[in-house]
């Protein structure tokens, strides 16, 4: 397996094992994450928050600070309560709700100061009121809670309850009758152990009760959802908000459906569905509750109770109230009954009532459907999947941009599904816990094993490769085979003539420093023409090309780094780089020696499990060494194999002949590098090869004259470096049949 695949492979496993954690973590749905969620919806709503409608008959009575400054702090007397329920009586409200309980007898009722024992006789020289005039007095005074109840049952009034968690033995009276089709609500709903309710002589007389609590699984203290039901575990009862539509239509009850009902499938767990009451119905949660959909809370919602209680004030007041659902709450902070909502407000608790009921009428409905947890499990898995894809496939920075247009489109569907249908469909769960998960944990995951990757290629061909073929190989490890494979590659050694009189020379030290000196240039010259150094052996370098990244026209890079290699040492000579005039010493100009061969040979790591380098063998190699051996018997600086010369043909070279190698069964054909292809092309050089063609041909004839004549022509055209692989040639006509001395030299 390649390094890039197993490099995916990693990436995958461990990313997929994020995946499973984030939609397993999605399954299971903590607390927190239902925070996150809602906190989302709310979101919705800020952005797009219901539409305006004051056409709406709904109206909150609001007993804020200017009436309390003007009737007195709170509780009011009940006669007042009373004067208020008549007046909107009288005004034509539809329903008047109160969001009030009246739990306690008036302590402002004349009646609470009756005497204990009115007909008990005063103490001796008491100066005291006689207890039976205070009492006969104080009963001619009306009973302000039975004028409150009177009034009550002369108008469309309806009574808040609220559940208590404690048994007190008490339960509100049921004033709506209730029929249900499927499951029973009441085994649906979670039953509370009592109720706070107002006193029996103002419940019995009220058309409706119903109860003020909020929902208990909302959270951070924001009122997103508000029961439409109620139940102590058998009886049934409806919200504040459904018992005013209910009264303000003159319905007698509620019909509610459950999961098992007409055109309701049955499922594992029984749920509410939906209530109607009169003309109106509404969809709630599987326990029963309505997700309000919230509007700005606007003061033409509000009549101040003191504008109410105002006769003078009739004229404005009265058509606010005809024909409207009228709550009465208080927004007095003082009173504690103020509540936050996903817009960000605070607002007194009956705006809360009272926009359900708003809703409620006009149709604007909030749902978050059976199949969204399910959807947004879906999700989450296929856009980890995706984004994990996209990583492997198109690298982080497409990844970031394809997830984050699939994510972009994922939200602008939840929108449209919140703004055109109403649905509360989560896309922040799948996206976040994506991109910010998944994708950070492959991207980081990706990001270690490349820069692990780029370490263990900077270290292990960081001395041996030129820098840019370091950077492509970091860019495309891929492109590294560290198992061996064959490849058509040219191989170079390169070896000092002459390197034991020059080590006599020198002590240890300065044979370091002689060593480092050249063979440091000479590096910088095969690195700089792609080749990657394989080994120094002493005073050889073996190189070689294309390998471990490809590297085109390999043969003819390698030609000119062997070229650039004899002039750098013909530099550092004339320089007196190695201090050798200098310090005046028996050492004459140093020389190299070049083999080139191109062939196919196995390159990869070789040793063994706890040490190895990266080298090549096979008989290309073998060849190569040999060749570089027999360039001082040949006389030349460079020798390359007949593959090179035919790789790098357009290269200055001249046939040196078919001169055998050891290991060779027989003599191979091998070439003088003499120059690059721009020398190839000049007319001295144009001469020297065809004279040297024809010293072949003569020598391969055993025609000694003719060959000696032509070597004198190749002698005239040829460089001063090429003055000993013409010696050779001398010596190889002397030895032939029709050799004249004289004529060679």
């Amino acid at each position: 397996m390649s390094i890039l695949r197993k490099k995916r492979a990693k990436v995958a496993a461990v990313t997929s094992a994020f995946l499973l954690a984030v939609v397993l973590l999605r399954a299971l749905d903590p607390g927190f994450l239902t925070s996150i969620r809602l906190l989302g919806f709310d979101y919705y709503q800020k952005l797009w928050p219901r539409m305006e409608r004051p056409e709406i008959p709904v109206r909150i009575v609001d007993i804020d600070e200017r009436a309390l400054a003007i009737h007195g702090q709170w509780p009011w007397s009940r006669d007042l309560l009373a004067q208020m329920t008549e007046r909107l009586r009288d005004l034509g409200a539809a329903a008047i709700v109160y969001d009030i309980i009246f739990a306690e007898a008036d302590r402002l009722s004349p009646h609470r100061f009756l005497p204990a024992n009115p007909d008990a006789a005063p103490s001796p020289n008491a100066e005291t009121p006689d207890r039976r005039e205070i009492a006969r007095l104080l009963r001619r005074l009306p009973d302000t809670d039975a004028q409150f109840a009177e009034a009550i049952a002369t108008a469309p009034v309806v009574l808040g309850f609220a559940v208590r968690p404690d048994a007190n033995g008490r339960s509100p009276e049921q004033k709506a009758g209730i029929a249900y089709a499927g499951s029973n609500p009441a085994a649906i709903l979670p039953a509370f152990p009592s109720a706070l309710t107002s006193l029996p002589a103002l419940e019995a007389p009220a058309a409706g009760s119903g109860g003020v609590s909020l929902s208990t699984r909302d959270t951070g203290g924001i009122v997103r959802r508000i029961p439409m039901l109620f139940s102590d575990g058998t009886t049934l009862y409806p919200s504040l908000a459904l018992e005013a539509l209910r009264v303000a239509q003159g319905a007698s009850g509620l019909i509610i459906r459950s999961t098992g009902a007409s055109g309701e499938p049955a499922s594992g767990t029984d749920a509410i569905t939906d209530i109607k009451t009169g003309a109106i119905a509404l969809p709630t949660t599987a326990f029963g509750e309505l997700w309000v959909y919230f509007n700005a809370d606007r003061p033409d919602r509000y009549v101040s109770a003191a504008d109410l209680l105002a006769p003078e004030k009739t004229a404005r007041i009265a058509p606010l109230i005809e024909g409207q659902i009228v709550f009465i709450g208080t927004s007095s902070v003082g009173l504690n009954d103020m509540r936050a909502t996903p817009l960000g407000e605070l607002v007194p608790g009956v705006s809360i009532h009272a926009q359900a009921a708003e809703q409620i009428i006009a149709g604007d409905f909030l749902s978050r459907p059976d199949w969204a947890d399910g959807a947004e499990l879906i999700a989450t898995l296929l856009l980890g999947l995706i984004v994990i894809a996209l990583v492997l496939s198109l690298g982080a920075l497409w990844a970031a941009a394809l997830g984050g247009f699939i994510a972009a489109a994922l939200y602008f569907g939840a929108i449209a599904l919140f703004r055109n249908h109403g649905l509360l469909v989560d896309p922040v769960y799948p996206t976040a816990a994506n991109l910010f998960v998944v994708y950070a944990a492959a991207t980081a995951l990706l990001y270690f094993l490349t820069e692990r990757e780029k370490r263990f290629v900077r270290t292990a061909f960081g001395q041996y490769l030129a820098p840019e073929l370091v950077r492509r190989l970091e860019e495309t490890p891929e492109d590294l085979r560290l198992g061996g494979e064959m490849r058509d590659m040219t191989i170079l050694f390169m070896d000092v003539r002459g390197f034991t009189p020059i080590s006599e020379q020198l002590t240890p030290t300065d044979l370091v420093a002689f060593l480092n000196a050249l063979l440091s240039p000479l590096s910088a010259e095969i690195q700089a023409r792609h080749g990657t150094i394989d080994k120094y052996i002493g005073d050889s370098i073996m190189a070689f090309w294309n390998a471990p990244v490809e590297v085109a026209d390999h043969a003819r890079l390698a030609c000119r780094a062997a070229l650039a290699m004899i002039d750098t040492v013909e530099n550092l000579n004339a320089a007196d780089a190695f201090g050798f005039h200098a310090r005046s010493l028996p050492v004459g100009p140093v020389r190299i020696g070049i083999g080139l061969n191109t062939g196919e040979a196995c390159v990869g790591n070789m040793g063994s499990d706890q040490r190895f380098n990266y080298s090549v063998i096979g008989d290309a190699v073998n060849v190569a060494a040999r060749i570089e051996s027999s360039c001082k018997a040949v006389g030349a600086e460079c020798l390359v194999s007949e593959d090179t010369a035919r790789a790098a043909g357009d290269f200055a070279l001249l046939e040196a002949g078919a001169i055998p190698l050891k290991g060779k069964s027989a003599p191979v054909k091998l070439f003088a590098l003499v120059g690059p292809p721009e020398l190839a092309t000049t007319s001295d050089f144009i001469a020297l090869k065809t004279a040297h063609e024809s010293l072949i041909a003569h020598i391969d004839a055993d025609e000694g004259e003719a060959a000696a004549r032509a070597l004198a022509t190749c002698r005239a055209h040829a460089p001063d470096r090429l003055s000993g692989f013409y010696d050779r040639f001398a010596e190889r006509i002397a030895a032939l049949p029709q050799a004249a001395e004289g004529r060679i030299g």
